[in-house]
Order: structure tokens, then C-alpha cells, then sequence
């Protein structure tokens, strides 16, 4: 059962046995206990925010953190920050800032004929790049459903991969690195790394004797993605974090197929996860985002080199996120149960030869997605019979699925790897990482299954 709280009628329940000329506002304490006597843990609660005027950031956090951790799902998080901003935030634009601060004595710093201290012009920056209240706003949201300290939106998910490596990485360092991943990253790792002296290789993911066999005395840090792109192979992260932790070694896990809905890799061990925000957190296909969440420590190197390297994203394109999250929980649901159908059906169908979907029995990694997953997502690969020309033909009957390189969003989309997410990669690095020509991936939306289906249906009669 799905609980609606409202925050302001539970803080007037928490101030009732207080002395009212003592207390000028409730602790987060106060106002969690109220909460946790009717929630137990596995509940569902919104958390509607919204009428609290004492409610600052540190006691919100507090409360929404504490509940996450006791794993009840909250669902909406509503006027988080400002009881009296509007019910929709609104886009704050400006990319000016004052450009002078007042110190504890009154005085100016910043004005007249001496030079700005270091400490200063870092502010300056940090308020101009990194303190917009669009961006703070869905960092404060992405930490908590991530169960993080912090977390930072960057301009693009390649800019939030890249920076998240540079972060705990320095040059005459060895980053290793999972085979099955995004070309793009694959090809981030391969030609651009080096540049920097940072030394990558590849290792089989699914084989837990290479990750330490392939382990050196530079290596710093190891990178993952589950569910993997294209083929949607799911890693169970414990037995990597554990040998990670031995060796003092960072582990940075891409999360964006999941979404924190269907997993959480911190709470499997994970130290840093990344996301294209442009994917699921959006929801939407009209931001293009990363970001990435974890200990203060990280975040706030990740937000200086974000700083240098001028990956800020725009505020509008924050607002658009904020405005995708509000319903991230109630789209990944909705494509669990879409993607499931959808790949049952095609399980069926003699033109496909292979079915590539978690939630299938036949799936290498089922057993270990059911364990691990709190679904089986919205992604689904499949192989048809005939290779190239018959996905070429399969994809031209479609009418229903765009044929584009973007996922997440609430429209059904699908690509050919080859030309699309894996096209850095030669046909034998394909091959290896067991990508076949003619391999079409979907990106399952808010479309009927029924006519999903059905387009499907009629689409292979082309076959």
C-alpha cells in the first residue's frame, strides 16, 4: 500500500510535546521519528514536502536519507528545498553572479586595489558553475536516491564518465576496465586516456579470477556498467567490490540502464556510479546530461575538474531533469512490466534467434538479476535470423519504434550498434565483445504492449 505523507502535518504532530517558546523549529529527528512509527520498512511513502516553511536542506536530507536507508521507497520528493518557492520550480537562468563578499566584519573582500585570494576566486567559480539552484536542487534528489553523500549533473554522461576517472585517477596510474561497455567510453579509455598517462586494459566482467589476475601495482581504480550495453549482462558487484576493497582500489559502476529504481551500486559496493542523465532520469529524449554520485570527498574533485574542464550543465536543462524525476519511479515500473511482456513474446518467435533480457529464464545472468535487481528494466536486445539484411528488413516495417541511438525515454526507440553505440569499435572488437551484426537493441517506452506487440507482429512478416 502506498502511504501519501504530508511533511507539514507531521511536523505540527512533532512540535505538540515540545516547549513552544523554546523550539523555533522541529529537528529532522523529531519529524522522522513521527514518520517511521506508521511506515515500516518495505513501505512505499510520498513524501510531499510541500506548506513546510521550517524545513531547511540538512533537516529534509535528514529525514528522506534515513527513510531511504530503512529501504522505504519514496517515490516523490516535493518542494524539497523551499517551502515558498512555487509548486514547480522555476528555471533560474542567470548566468551572472555578484561578484563581491562581505566578510564577518562587514568589509568588502574583492574591492579596491588588492588582489582576490585564492579562496575567493575558487567561490567565485563555485557560484557561478556549480550553485545554480536548478543544478543543486536534482543533485540533492540524485544523492538521495542513491543513497550517496553527494551528487553532481555534468553537461553530458561522457563528460560525467571522463571526470569521475580523472578524479580518483593520475597520470602513471592503471585503470581496469570491464569489456562489455559503451563504445564511446570504450573508445574514451582507448585513445584518450593514454594522452593523460593513464595506462586502461579489459578484462571479462563475468569471470572474477581476471579482475585480480589483470590487477597491477598502478592499477587505481576498475569500471563497470550493469546492465551492460548492448547485451544487458548483469555483474553481481559484491564479489568485485570485496576484492576492490582489498586492494584499495575505487570502483566506479555505469548505472544507467538500471536507473537507482532497479539498482543501487552503493549498496553493493560501488564507491562512485555514473549516469547519462539524457537516458532514464530525464525520461524525456530532450536533455543531453550526465552525472555522477558518491562521497562528499570525490563529488567536490569531480566538481572542481567540472569547473576546468567546463562541463557545468545549463539550468534549464536541469530543470528538464527535476521535471523528468519526478516520475522517474513511475516510468522504470511501468517499462519493467512493458520490457518483461515484450520479451516473452519475442522469446516465441521462430524469426528471432536469440532474445537477450534479464528477466528471461534463458538469460546467462537470471538467476543473478532476480537476486540483485529491484526489476528487469526496459531494455531488450534481440538477434534475428538472417542477420543484417533481416534486421534491415525488421526495422524498416516498424512504425511504432524511432529508429535512434537514445534510450530511457518514454518513447520506444531502436539501433543497430554496429552504426550506432559500438560504431568506434572494428567488427572484431564487436565480435568479441559479442556483438553480432545485425544485433538491434530497444529502448521499450509508454506504449501500449499490446500494440508493441503488434507492430513487432507485423514487422517480422517482412522477415
Amino acid at each position: 500500500m502506498i502511504q501519501h505523507i504530508m511533511v507539514h502535518a507531521v511536523l505540527q504532530q512533532a512540535v505538540a510535546g515540545f516547549y513552544a517558546d523554546l523550539v523555533t523549529r522541529p529537528t529532522g529527528r523529531a519529524v522522522r521519528e513521527n514518520i517511521e512509527r506508521d511506515l515500516p520498512p518495505g513501505s512505499v511513502a510520498v513524501m510531499d514536502f510541500s506548506g513546510v516553511g521550517c524545513l531547511d536542506y540538512s533537516c529534509a536530507d535528514e529525514i528522506v536519507a534515513k527513510l531511504v536507508r530503512d529501504k522505504v521507497k519514496v517515490l516523490l520528493l516535493r518542494g524539497l528545498t523551499d517551502a515558498h518557492r512555487e509548486a514547480i520550480e522555476p528555471v533560474l537562468a542567470g548566468a551572472g553572479l555578484a561578484v563581491l563578499c562581505e566578510r564577518a566584519d562587514g568589509a568588502l573582500e574583492g574591492l579596491g586595489a588588492s588582489e582576490p585570494t585564492p579562496a575567493l576566486l575558487d567561490e567565485l567559480v563555485e557560484r557561478r558553475l556549480a550553485a545554480n539552484p536548478n543544478q543543486v536542487d536534482i543533485g540533492k534528489k540524485l544523492a538521495l536516491l542513491e543513497d550517496a553523500d553527494a551528487a553532481l549533473f555534468l553537461a553530458s554522461g561522457m563528460g560525467a564518465t571522463a571526470l569521475a576517472h580523472l578524479a580518483v585517477l593520475r597520470p602513471g596510474d592503471h585503470l581496469l576496465a570491464s569489456e562489455w561497455i559503451y563504445g564511446g567510453v570504450h573508445r574514451l579509455f582507448r585513445e584518450e586516456f593514454g594522452k593523460l598517462g593513464i595506462e586502461v586494459s579489459f578484462v571479462n566482467p563475468t569471470q572474477q579470477r581476471t579482475w585480480k589476475r589483470a590487477m597491477r601495482k598502478t592499477t587505481r581504480a576498475v569500471f563497470l556498467e550493469t546492465p551492460t550495453n548492448p547485451l544487458l549482462r548483469v555483474i553481481d558487484l559484491e564479489p568485485v567490490a570485496t576484492l576492490c576493497k582489498a586492494e584499495g582500489l575505487a570502483l566506479i559502476v555505469d548505472s544507467t540502464f538500471a536507473s537507482p529504481v532497479n539498482f543501487r551500486p552503493l549498496e553493493h559496493g560501488a564507491d562512485l556510479v555514473i549516469h547519462s542523465a539524457t537516458k532514464y532520469l530525464n525520461g524525456h529524449t530532450d536533455v543531453i546530461a550526465g552525472a555522477v554520485a558518491g562521497t562528499d570527498q570525490v563529488v567536490d574533485e569531480v566538481r572542481r575538474l567540472m569547473q576546468v574542464w567546463g562541463q557545468a550543465i545549463d539550468p534549464f536543462a536541469a530543470w528538464l531533469i527535476d521535471r523528468g524525476m519526478r516520475t522517474l519511479t513511475v516510468r522504470v515500473r511501468r517499462q519493467n512490466e512493458i520490457g518483461l511482456a515484450v520479451a516473452e513474446w519475442c522469446a516465441k518467435q521462430d524469426a528471432i534467434s536469440k532474445v537477450h533480457y534479464p528477466g528471461l529464464p534463458s538469460h546467462p545472468d537470471h538467476e543473478a538479476a532476480k537476486r540483485i535487481l529491484g526489476g528487469f528494466g526496459g531494455m531488450l536486445g534481440i538477434e534475428l535470423k538472417g542477420g543484417v539484411r533481416a534486421a534491415e528488413r525488421f526495422l524498416k516495417g516498424l512504425t511504432i519504434a524511432a529508429h535512434a541511438p537514445s534510450l530511457g525515454g518514454v518513447e520506444t526507440l531502436v539501433s543497430e550498434p554496429r552504426l550506432t553505440s559500438h560504431a568506434s569499435l572494428t567488427a572484431e572488437q564487436r565480435a568479441q565483445a559479442g556483438i553480432p551484426d545485425g544485433f538491434l537493441r530497444f529502448s521499450l517506452g509508454l506504449e501500449d504492449p499490446d500494440d508493441l506487440i503488434a507492430d513487432f507482429a507485423q514487422a517480422l512478416a517482412r522477415h
